[in-house]
């Protein structure tokens, strides 16, 4: 009899969430690994919007869908934690309810061992309380902790969580590092299996429904961004084969009909002619009508003639660049990605191979330490004069990154010691008085949008 394994995707408790094309793709990535390795597998997911028992909870507002999957989650509102007490505004648990999620474990009856992720560092009030109920439950099942969280604060993880094993690696929860645990709690299990990364296609079937799905065409960074940990979780920057990729691609649309996909990307137009591009050649010559999303930025250098018009014939339906500031001296310090009149040509680029207007939007970064309010105030009017959308990307201190030393010393939080402290929502970086005035660029932003005919494209509300 295969040995069980219950995999979870732990709820959010933040001031704000959105579903943006967000599913745990690292989490049913392994699920797939382990199934492959023998395992029976039970993924409880409790962002799952789906869920069919919510109603009977007395839920009866249903968390609006927009246009190509993206929404609301489920929402409850909860008390903030007490470190966050001052901060005015409502604190919500995000997800399905805690009353489903322990039935869902008592449907399994003796698991061999309990996988809990984690994503966001100030998210993990919602993975204690997985780990909480989950002890409840099945107190002699061993509990594994890993993801974003358990790898980039493992002492907190380890120190508060409670999870009996708590797996932090930079490369995050490798298949080979798991399995050897995984033998050590299963003496007579015997794995064979010597897995690629990235393989086999992610377990999006355990789903209660694909409405999309979620691609990589590839895992690291080739950049070095100082404000983002993409090199410690994942050192290597690794390339898909394009054609592989296109026929997962034409397996998820033609087995579930699905036909918007995502790429979680954080470099997806590097070395486009031999990589993306092949992608996006083969999807145009097999006349796939699908949509492809980007919610991660776009870097601006490779947005040319023919990678916008390539874009814009293969489906991508919303274009976000990573401007970042348009102010010199920050952008400098930022790594200076592009050079002067780049991000002018990208939009005009973009436009000429029929993106409107309302389709272009710009990530611009707020809450940096050492930033000004007037430094993204002229990125803002920066974007709107190009004739592009600004979208403010609020800066959340994570440990690991070049900004995290400059983060701790400016910060008005113990950012340190309470995870909590790295929300972006708080603006840990700046004072007071900077924090007050915050309303007045998202504000600008909205303006600007405005102005420039945007009704929200594609259904999709403003990330301010």
């Amino acid at each position: 009899m295969k040995p069980t394994l219950i995999l979870i995707n732990p709820w959010i408790y933040d001031f704000a969430a959105y579903d943006l094309w967000a599913k745990p793709l690292g989490l049913l990535y392994l699920a797939s690994q382990l199934r492959t390795m023998g395992f029976k597998v039970h993924l409880i997911d409790c962002l799952d919007v789906y869920n069919p028992h919510m109603k009977q909870m007395g839920y009866r507002k249903k968390p609006v869908r927009r246009q190509y999957g993206t929404g609301k989650f489920w929402k409850q509102t909860v008390p903030a934690p007490h470190q966050l007490s001052t901060i005015q505004r409502p604190y919500s648990r995000y997800g399905m309810d805690p009353r489903i999620f322990i039935k869902e474990l008592k449907t399994v009856e003796r698991p061999a061992a309990i996988l809990v992720t984690s994503l966001m560092t100030y998210w993990y009030p919602g993975v204690f309380e997985a780990i909480r109920l989950v002890k409840d439950i099945h107190p002699d099942t061993p509990v594994i902790l890993g993801g974003i969280y358990a790898t980039l604060c493992p002492g907190h993880a380890r120190k508060y969580s409670h999870a009996d094993l708590v797996i932090s690696s930079s490369g995050q929860c490798q298949p080979g590092e798991l399995r050897q645990v995984l033998k050590k709690l299963i003496p007579d299990f015997h794995s064979k299996e010597n897995l690629e990364p990235l393989s086999p296609y992610p377990a999006f079937d355990l789903l209660t429904r694909i409405d999309y799905v979620c691609l990589l065409s590839s895992s690291g960074c080739p950049f070095r961004c100082p404000y983002c940990a993409s090199h410690f979780l994942s050192p290597h920057f690794l390339k898909r084969d394009p054609l592989e990729l296109f026929e997962e691609v034409l397996f998820w649309h033609k087995k579930y009909n699905v036909q918007d996909f995502a790429f979680y990307d954080d470099a997806l137009l590097v070395d486009a002619g031999t990589h993306i591009g092949v992608f996006l050649e083969e999807v145009l010559k097999n006349n796939l009508a699908l949509r492809f999303h980007c919610p991660n930025g776009l870097h601006i250098t490779y947005i040319d003639r023919d990678t916008a018009d390539l874009l814009y014939k293969a489906g991508f339906k919303m274009i976000r660049l990573g401007l970042e500031t348009s102010h010199a001296k920050l952008d400098r310090e930022l790594g200076k990605k592009f050079s002067e009149g780049e991000f002018e040509r990208s939009v005009i680029h973009l436009k000429k191979a029929g993106f409107p207007p309302c389709h272009i939007g710009a990530y611009v970064l707020m809450g940096l330490p050492g930033q000004t309010h007037d430094q993204v105030a002229e990125t803002i009017t920066y974007v709107g004069k190009v004739g592009a959308l600004p979208y403010l990307s609020e800066y959340s201190p994570i440990p690991h990154t070049e900004t995290w030393k400059q983060a701790i010393t400016v910060s008005r939080f113990d950012l340190g010691s309470e995870p909590l402290f790295h929300n972006n929502t708080i603006f840990p970086c700046w004072n007071e008085d900077a924090f007050r005035r915050v309303s007045t660029l998202k504000k600008m932003a909205q303006d600007i949008r405005k102005l420039l005919g945007s009704k929200t494209p594609l259904g999709i509300p403003p990330i301010y």
